[in-house]
């Protein structure tokens, strides 16, 4: 038997999660109170989780690195958040949810674990409108939902361009709620530094006080994880800077197997690079393009002419424009996935068609929604449609009305108006679908570390559909782990609290204080910065959108070495015991060089192109992704010391209920 027990359940599809939750064992209300769990992090899937197990009875203790839950990422999420409702009635189901994103992550995903997502994912809209989260509705009352990129069904609920912002203050109203009642103890500015192993299960972790420098150490009976991901790998992505892959790489170390590391999206629609000081991208929803068209000019004298600033991009008759999607995809037009919309973006760029100076930008254009709204509004007012001004003026309304927010943060950060002209886009690293390795309980291969959302790698395989990482993480925050979690911790009702005075705390708690001690007394000469910079292009440029058996080789090589450098030259200013936030950096790039290394070990292993992760010579004669079936696995790499050590293991992925076959969007 592999070492990678997924404990699926037996049983049809439909029926496994109602099967599984009437199999597992419960730990009744009056012993919930007996027991510890650890959550850290406190976006959507850590936030949600925390609020549901103290809600449950359980004693729960949350940590974040920021000064307050609210600061998650997860606030940062634009476009909504995807349920098979079937408002619209325009043919969606549970299971036409379950298809498109086993389709959309290219077949690499786990079956079971999408299904359920599918199922749920009705509860998680009854539970916000519960809350209060403030949906956008149609006139007659009913919430409002638009497309996605990777579907034909409009299944996405959202609160103009602030879903995610929302969806996390109504986990965070939950918490606090939680919170007051003594349910859960919260303790912000803490970053977990390590897990505590107690005979062979997760007992607790190490903490360092990010404001004194204390080191805590922390117990329980589990350990969840909701820490998010590690896109900040490539320095340059639409994370917020703080985000990093600590908490599980540590969890890593200590035997929690990393699954799908080379697997990390590229969102299409960000605002392009400008410059070398620039220290984070700035993400444009995808919602935009439901109305946005996105295009470049057809010809390489307009292209020249708006590089030298002597034509506009409006001045560019429609004939003369390339609608490249549109051209491409003919059935799915702008809103193809995102990792089909950023390869084709990069293609037209690497063709010499780049708009801006750097020749890396592509228009996502809004004129003719803007055209096609406003004469829907002017024949509806019963005001003359064929009055260019009357019908602009009603048609920007309601594009402000969708959109607004995400048109005033594009001026504000371009200073272009991009009602009067086209928004410049480019993709940027804005997810990974990689993370730990979880079975069907969310549990890793560490017996009581569990790890939620975006933190473990079980649902969206080699691609991630938009609006589906908000669903994904309360679904495993509100709906999965609160009974997953109990068939665990049904076997400590009688071990009484964790004590934190044993071998096993000290050990780990030394580990952590070699570690900065080493950082901090180092007399090196160049700053974290620095370092992470150099990390960020290696991967940008040899394990970015598009990679090769020769730069993934150099690749490994490369980080291995800066890693070395790392150790030898970096400086770090201040003490350990006091507030030091390059000494917290200093951690976080160490552990980036760590993943960067494994990541492009995964890319190399992977001789198949699949979603996110694109081999260059793996891909059919139109450009695209080429899958190949021996590889229709997980990656789930084991910890031996070194990355260049670690070991390789394989889950195998069967679809019963899913013919695969070609990905086509045409």
């Amino acid at each position: 038997m592999s070492i990678l027990d997924s404990k699926i359940p037996d049983g049809p599809l439909a029926d496994k999660w109602t099967k599984h939750k009437n199999d597992i064992n419960l730990v009744n209300p009056a012993n919930k109170r007996l027991i510890d769990v650890i959550i850290v992090g406190t976006g959507l899937a850590g936030g949600s989780a925390a609020a549901t197990l103290a809600e449950l009875g359980y004693n729960v203790k949350a940590f974040c690195f920021q000064d307050s839950p609210r600061r998650a990422h997860s606030i940062a999420a634009q476009g909504g958040i995807n349920a098979a409702k079937n408002y619209q009635g325009d043919g969606d189901s549970t299971y036409r949810l379950f298809y498109d994103t086993v389709k959309g992550g290219d077949y690499r995903s786990r079956e079971s674990n999408v299904y359920r997502l599918a199922e749920v994912s009705t509860n998680i809209i009854d539970q916000c409108v519960a809350q209060g989260v403030p949906f956008a509705r149609e006139y007659g009352g009913l919430l409002d939902n638009r497309s996605f990129g990777g579907v034909l069904v409009s299944r996405t609920f959202y609160a103009k361009g602030q879903t995610g912002q929302h969806l996390l203050l109504g986990a965070y109203a939950e918490m606090n709620r939680q919170i007051g009642r003594g349910k859960i103890k919260m303790y912000t500015r803490h970053e977990m530094l390590d897990v505590v192993i107690v005979d062979g299960k997760a007992r607790g972790i190490i903490a360092r006080n990010l404001v004194t420098g204390e080191i805590e150490r922390h117990s329980a009976h589990a350990v969840v994880l909701g820490t998010g991901g590690y896109g900040n790998a490539f320095y340059l992505s639409t994370y917020a800077m703080g985000s990093n892959v600590t908490a599980a790489w540590k969890a890593h170390k200590r035997g929690a197997f990393f699954a799908n590391p080379c697997y990390t999206q590229i969102h299409p629609t960000c605002i392009p690079v400008s410059g070398d000081h620039q220290s984070k991208l700035t993400l444009m929803s995808e919602s935009l393009r439901n109305d946005g068209r996105i295009w470049v000019p057809k010809h390489m004298k307009d292209v020249e002419a708006i590089r030298n600033g002597s034509l506009k991009p409006t001045e560019i008759a429609e004939e003369d424009r390339d609608y490249y999607l549109e051209r491409r995809y003919p059935a799915f037009g702008n809103l193809v996935p995102r990792d089909v919309a950023s390869r084709a973006a990069k293609e037209r760029c690497d063709a010499g068609y780049g708009v801006n100076q750097t020749g890396e930008a592509v228009y996502l254009d809004f004129a003719a929604a803007i055209e096609r709204y406003g004469k829907e509004q002017a024949y509806i007012k019963g005001l003359d449609d064929n009055d260019m001004k009357v019908v602009t003026d009603l048609g920007k309304k309601v594009v402000e009305n969708k959109y607004g927010n995400l048109f005033q943060m594009y001026e504000k950060i371009v200073d272009q108006n991009p009602y009067e002209t086209p928004m410049m886009i480019y993709p940027a690293v804005h997810y990974t679908m990689g993370g730990l390795w979880v079975d069907y309980n969310l549990m890793t291969t560490v017996p009581g570390l569990y790890a939620v959302g975006e933190a473990n790698f079980s649902d969206h395989g080699a691609n991630r559909l938009g609006a589906s990482a908000l669903m994904q993480g309360l679904a495993d925050g509100y709906f999965v782990l609160p009974y997953t979690i109990g068939d665990y911790l049904a076997h400590d009702i009688r071990t009484g609290p964790i004590p934190t005075d044993t071998k096993e705390f000290d050990d780990a708690e030394n580990s952590v204080r070699e570690t900065l001690d080493k950082l901090i007394n180092n007399k090196g000469t160049k700053s974290v910065d620095h370092f992470h910079k150099r990390l960020g292009k290696i991967m940008w440029n040899k394990c970015g959108m598009a990679r090769n058996e020769k730069e993934l080789k150099e690749a490994i090589k490369d980080i291995a070495e800066l890693r070395e450098e790392f150790y030898n030259d970096v400086f770090v200013p201040g003490a350990q015991d006091e507030y030091n936030e390059e000494l917290a950096k200093a951690g976080r790039v160490a552990d980036f060089l760590e993943l960067g290394e494994l990541f492009a070990k995964d890319a190399l292993e992977r001789n198949e192109s699949a979603g996110g992760h694109f081999r260059e010579e793996y891909q059919t004669e139109g450009g695209e992704a080429l899958r190949v079936k021996e590889y229709q696995y997980v990656s789930a790499w084991e910890y031996k010391g070194q990355p260049s050590e670690a070991v390789h293991h394989k889950e195998p992925l069967t679809y019963e209920n899913i013919e695969v076959k070609e990905r086509s969007y045409k």
